[in-house]
This record gives structure tokens, sequence and C-alpha cells, in this order.
């Protein structure tokens, strides 16, 4: 018998292999997995010593907190002091889903590796339906940062994580290519009705500003944080993220013509002096381009397509060899903010700014 196009053998063999990672997770294992961002490296959130794992494994800054992931709401009531109204309702309005909410944390409710010092825990629900049987199978709450090598670019494929991380985790979960692309939203929330964002991610500040009474961005997404600057209160707020191997410059103007213009001549001139050249553009301007690499972020119009192509396109600059990488930039809005925040973090804020 099938359902879906999947046969029940099939689907008996994956739900051995999630009890089997499982098992892994609820006894001090670490195990990568599929959300519907990225694919995470969990391990369970209480246990310090599996929690250092994950630190050991991607060569993860100690003062980068972790994302906790939950499989039931009803997980909230171990892990927090307190949940306001404008928090259940973003709960009720984006959970499950991309959105991960900084809230207060009840004391060694989790591992202090967690929670970096900081009094706060960064709590989501992820969407997929792997995920969600994963955790709930564990029965632990889950951190899991993306399962990558700290800086590299996010992993969207089970082969990315087994690139990176292939011997140093005890597990992986394949569950085909993830939907979003970019990792979740992070926010802190008022009892006023206040949102700010931390991180911009699968949600948009479009689709908060539904459940919210305002949004506003963290002053720092619009600055290159320090390496000695204070402990970040939300994942991928400090230090360089998502970077490819080559050298990688976002190029912005007030006009396509000239951004496209200026491109194409770098390009060429690299490609004289001997560099592997590699281009990330929009279908719009993309013929324009001769580069060793071309990657299509799709359509201007649908920065979606963007934000779930752009972690594997930096992953084939890197397949490629390239040591010249420029990139377009888009507009900030919707889902353009995660696509320039992720292209902005990889290219250690370093842009070309045309004024024509």
């Amino acid at each position: 018998m099938t359902e879906g196009g999947i046969s029940d053998e099939a689907k008996a063999r994956a739900a051995s292999l999630i009890e089997e990672a499982a098992s892994v997770l609820a006894n001090g294992g670490t195990v990568a997995f599929p959300t519907e961002t990225v694919y995470g490296l969990g391990a369970d959130a209480r246990n310090t010593e599996a929690v250092e794992r994950i630190f050991k494994a991607k060569g993860r800054p100690s003062d980068n907190p972790l994302i906790v992931h939950i499989a039931d709401v009803s997980q909230l009531d171990e892990l927090v002091l307190e949940v306001n109204e404008t928090e259940r309702r973003l709960m009720d309005e984006f959970w499950p889903g991309p959105l991960t909410l900084v809230l207060p944390v009840r004391p060694e409710a989790v591992s202090p590796r967690v929670t970096a010092g900081l009094d706060t825990v960064a709590v989501r629900m992820p969407a997929s339906e792997v995920a969600l049987r994963l955790i709930s199978a564990a029965g632990c709450p889950v951190a899991a940062p993306s399962a990558n090598r700290s800086g590299r670019p996010s992993p969207t494929l089970a082969r990315h994580v087994r690139e990176d991380l292939a011997g140093a985790i005890d597990g992986i979960v394949d569950g085909g290519p993830t939907g979003v692309g970019v990792e979740s939203t992070v926010v802190q929330a008022g009892a006023d009705g206040t949102v700010t964002v931390l991180r911009p991610g699968g949600v948009t500040a479009e689709q908060l500003a539904r459940a919210a009474a305002s949004v506003t961005r963290d002053p720092a997404l619009d600055r290159a944080a320090a390496e000695d600057s204070p402990a970040p209160r939300s994942p991928g707020m400090k230090y360089t993220h998502y970077a490819p191997k080559g050298a990688l410059c976002v190029v912005e103007g007030p006009t396509p013509s000239g951004v496209s213009d200026y491109i194409a001549a770098e390009l060429e001139r690299a490609a004289r002096r001997g560099e592997v050249t590699a281009v990330l553009a929009f279908d719009e301007h993309i013929a324009r381009y001769k580069a060793h690499t071309v990657v299509s972020l799709g359509s201007l119009s649908q920065l979606a397509t963007a934000a779930q192509r752009l972690y594997a396109g930096l992953r084939r600059c890197d397949e490629e060899g390239a040591t010249f990488i420029l990139a377009e930039a888009c507009p900030q809005e919707g889902m353009g903010a995660a696509v320039m925040n992720r292209l902005l973090k990889a290219a250690g804020h370093h842009v070309v700014h045309l004024n024509r």
C-alpha cells in the first residue's frame, strides 16, 4: 500500500531511523536533522556534555547562544519563566514555523552552554514533520544550531552536512532539501506589543506586523559586529557567518544597470588577473555576466527563491574553486531582509556602494 506516493515499507524505515536518531539524542549524542529552514545539529539542551559536543564539532565560539527546538508548546513550561501576551500571539500565528522567540529562561532548565551566560533562551517549534517527530521521540528539548562548520554556509541538503561534519557527529537524518533555505527569524517581544527583530529569517517583518503593535530591527543588524563586541542576544548577531572560501563582495547601487555594468567589468578584470570568478545574480541581469561560475538567485520579484538558493550557491562557488565572487544586492523588503543579512555576513560586510 502507498500513501502520497510513499510505500508502507518506506514509511516504516523512516520511522525506524527517526527512533534510532532519537535514541542517540536521548543518550547524549549529536544528530543532524532537517528543519524547514536548514539542517540543524541537535543535542539534548539539558545535557552540558552533549551540548559541548555541538560546539566542538562546529568549532563554534562559546559566547554564541543556541536555539532550543521543541515539539509541543507545553514544553515551554519547563524551559521559561513566563510568556507574555505578545509572545503568545506570535506563537499562535507562526508556530510551528521559522520563528524563534527569545524568552526569560527558567534557572537550570537548560545547560548554561545553551544560553551563553544570558538570562534568556531562544526557543522555536519547527514546521518540519521529521524534526517534530524526532524531538518528540527523543523526549527532550533539542539545542540545534545549523549543522555546518562555524562560519561556513549553512546546509540545506544532507550532503552539505556530510561535507562539513562527517566523522565529528553521531548521525544524520536525511530528509531531503529544506524549504525556506535560511534560518529562522529571531525576535524579542514586549508585553506592549513591540517586536524587535534580532535576526531576519523565514518570517518577514511584514508578516510579524500582523501580530505586533510595532516591529523594529535591532541596530546591531545594520553594522558589522566586532569580535570584541558584547555577547550576542541571538545566534547570528556576531562573527562572520555563511562565508565561502573565496573573497566575496556585495554590490549595490541606485540603478540595476549601474550595478550590472560594474559587476561585468570587475569580473572581466578579475579573470585577466587569473582569478577563478563567480557571480550570484538575479535572473533579470544574469545574462550580462561572464564568470567561471554563475549562480542564479531567481527573480527579484520572488526573493523567497533567493533564500532557498543562497547557501547552495555559496557552496557551489567553493566546489568550483572560486577565488573572486561578486553578488548583486536586493531590496531589504520581505525575504530580501534575510537574504541581504546572510549575504552581508558571508561577505564580512564587504560592500561596494555605487552612486549610479
